[in-house]
């Protein structure tokens, strides 16, 4: 199982960006799916999980209303798109799965792959 998150880069506070994570040796509809962040200093935080189902899912507090979880089933991708970013969302990004059908955090997912970096910044 591989996972390789892409798409981010340098946004304004408000600006969107959609982060894509491009998978390899399970399918997106068998897995609970997620992604996870990690700001300089600070742990890990859950971001977002989607039930293989896709019946359940999760949003962090500080990105309910303004993140989405996506999956592809055609194209074996998951997304995250994230509008109105503020500053404190800049961090680096990690998707993750795991062979359960369904857990809450994916920061305890079995696998993840290398991150991407999102900045918000002025």
């Amino acid at each position: 199982v591989q996972l390789q998150a892409s798409g981010g880069g340098l946004v304004q506070p408000g600006g969107s960006l959609r982060l894509s994570c491009t998978t390899f040796g399970f399918t997106v509809d068998s897995y609970a799916i997620g992604w996870f962040r990690q700001a300089p200093g600070k742990e890990r935080e859950g971001v977002s999980s989607m039930s293989s189902s896709p019946r359940d899912s999760y949003y962090a507090d500080s990105v309910k209303g303004r993140f989405t979880i996506s999956r592809d089933i055609a194209k074996n991708m998951v997304y995250l798109q994230m509008n109105s970013l503020k500053p404190e969302d800049t961090a680096v990004y990690f998707c993750a799965a795991d062979p359960q059908p369904w857990l809450l955090d994916p920061i305890i997912y079995d696998f993840c792959g290398q991150g991407t970096l999102v900045t918000v910044s002025s």
